[in-house]
């Protein structure tokens, strides 16, 4: 890995910023999927981070450019507590994220595209820090999130992080290289699931009305922005999103997302996505590998 510079040279929230910050520090390879611009201490535990949301996304905004997806969200507070985990803890830039349960409630109201980059704030609390060894090794991270002083979302992140090796173990030996994806099976229309690109859909048809098979494209440029040896929480938590989508015909959109992660999805074995709906829009997602769950997600939904 490239030497990064050292911390004083990284840019904080308090100055005026052009650029993102390195991405190796939010586990991005892309600059383009790196949303941070700086970030400041602002009290005990506390940090405002800043950021930039382009106006055209291939899946973070909507397909008519006008509005930001709650996934936008979800992935810069995602990136917010990367940040955060490797400047202000130490946690080493080898070690692995480890996502055990997210919430988040996003206010589409607020969350319109403009005429320029969106430049949100936002205000991140590290709660509940845990240690080894004198080594912060989990932690919990709720954040409010802020366009021009008006707060559109809310989010709450528990997690934990891993060294390399300890990953490996924990993995039997996986790595992207020596696992082999299922072969990507036809997807359902687009227009469907909210979406215009065909490569953007990740449900196929399953075997009955409320069940669907999840569609993982390992080349996808958002999804698997770097190699991975498992489906990724956020391909997870859009196939949610679609399924909530298609469970009311296309008349109702996420707005938020409080989703448990029980294990790793294998990328060699067909995960299947199945919804029951609930009262007042809300929709419970299930994703399956063989007789076990590997995820659950409850989705609130608004009307379109």
């Amino acid at each position: 890995m490239p030497q990064l510079p050292q911390l004083a040279d990284f840019p904080t929230a308090s100055e005026a910023l052009t650029a993102t910050v390195p991405r190796e520090l939010v586990h991005r390879a892309a600059v383009a999927e790196t949303l941070l611009t700086g970030w400041s201490r602002i009290g005990t535990d506390r940090f405002r981070v800043t950021a930039q949301w382009p106006r055209a996304h291939q899946l973070h905004v909507s397909s008519d450019r006008t509005a930001y997806e709650p996934l936008l969200v979800t992935e810069t507070v995602r990136q917010g507590g990367t940040l955060i985990a490797h400047t202000e803890y130490d946690v080493p830039l080898g070690h692995r994220f480890v996502l055990q349960e997210l919430r988040v409630s996003t206010r589409p109201e607020h969350l319109r595209v403009g005429s320029l980059p969106a430049e949100p704030e936002v205000d991140i609390s590290i709660l509940d820090i845990r240690r080894r060894a004198g080594k912060v090794t989990a932690f919990d991270v709720e954040a409010a999130v802020f366009l021009e002083n008006t707060q559109v979302g809310s989010a709450y992140f528990a997690a934990s992080w891993t060294s390399d090796p300890v990953y490996r173990r924990l993995r039997g030996g996986r790595t992207p290289q020596n696992v082999t994806p299922l072969p990507l099976p036809p997807g359902l229309a687009p227009e469907a699931v909210g979406r215009t690109v065909p490569g953007d859909v990740v449900l196929a048809p399953g075997d009955r009305r409320d069940r669907w098979q999840l569609r993982v494209d390992t080349a996808h440029p958002v999804f698997f922005d770097h190699p991975l040896d498992h489906v990724p929480g956020m391909l997870l938590l859009e196939a949610a999103g679609q399924a909530a989508r298609v469970a009311h015909g296309g008349r109702r959109v996420p707005m938020s997302f409080h989703a448990t992660f029980d294990r790793y999805a294998e990328l060699d074995l067909p995960t299947w996505i199945e919804v029951a709906p609930g009262p007042e829009g809300l929709v419970q997602v299930l994703g399956v590998q063989g007789d076990s769950a590997v995820f659950a997600c409850g989705v609130g939904t608004v009307a379109q």
